[in-house]
């Protein structure tokens, strides 16, 4: 089995500790995002991951090297320009033979998803693509005025609404890339939509295990702490057996 990790942005958000460190190589705690994706893609039995870089893309390599120390093989592709989430593709057509599925993920989320669980619902869904999806609740900070014309009606203090958002975590049959232009920026969204006009089958995944997009600053302290929960979860196991 065999994942891509996109780690070509420039991660314009978390300025500036991504001037001098890409995005992927941002520590939780003492580990980089990537070593914790990597190390999980390890758990599920994923062996071969294709890394697409463009940012400080030497600070990658010299990272990750061939994968052996993470007991992966890794390989790279290169992005001259931004690709988007789905145009880095493009240029990994003869690195999947016909009939292949394949994982693809960004590379800023911290997640603790079983990835053989989704590959599974992909296969027995007959899926070209699944989208990993999460529910995120947008709750208003203003009580909301009901209206006719300019007669109040109600107030509905502070509502909310759920929505369900794409988790940046895919499964893909390799097919699916015959429908990306070459050298151009495109999306996933981009590449759904199109599949979506020709009939074709998309599946949505609900992750239920934690996921965290990392955005900002609170959102490494937020995951070093449930970081720190696993690790403590894991010794405690050790000591039992």
């Amino acid at each position: 089995m065999k994942a891509v990790v996109l780690a070509g942005g420039r991660g314009t958000r978390l300025r500036p500790l991504t001037f001098s460190i890409p995005k992927p190589l941002l520590p939780i705690a003492e580990k980089p995002i990537l070593e914790i994706i990597l190390n999980n893609f390890k758990k599920f039995g994923i062996t071969e991951v294709i890394i697409s870089v463009g940012y400080q893309s030497e600070l990658i390599k010299a990272f990750c090297g061939d994968g052996a120390k993470f007991g992966l093989s890794v390989k790279y592709v290169d992005e001259d320009k931004p690709l988007g989430t789905a145009g880095p593709l493009s240029l990994m057509r003869d690195c999947f033979s016909e009939g292949e599925k394949f994982v693809l993920m960004n590379g800023d989320i911290f997640t603790q998803l079983n990835f053989s669980k989704m590959i599974d619902y992909h296969t027995n869904g007959k899926y070209c693509i699944t989208v990993g999806y999460r529910k995120y609740e947008h709750k208003l900070p203003f009580g909301v005025l009901e209206l006719e014309s300019d007669k109040l009606c109600g107030i509905v203090e502070k509502p909310s609404t759920e929505f369900n958002v794409s988790a940046g975590i895919y499964v893909l049959d390799a097919s699916v890339i015959d429908f990306i232009p070459e050298d151009t920026f495109f999306t996933m969204p981009d590449l759904a939509n199109k599949l979506l006009e020709q009939k074709r089958h998309i599946g949505a995944y609900h992750i239920e295990e934690y996921w965290l997009g990392i955005e900002n600053v609170d959102h490494f302290n937020e995951a070093i702490k449930e970081l720190s929960k696993l690790e403590s979860l894991v010794k405690k196991r050790g000591i039992c057996n």
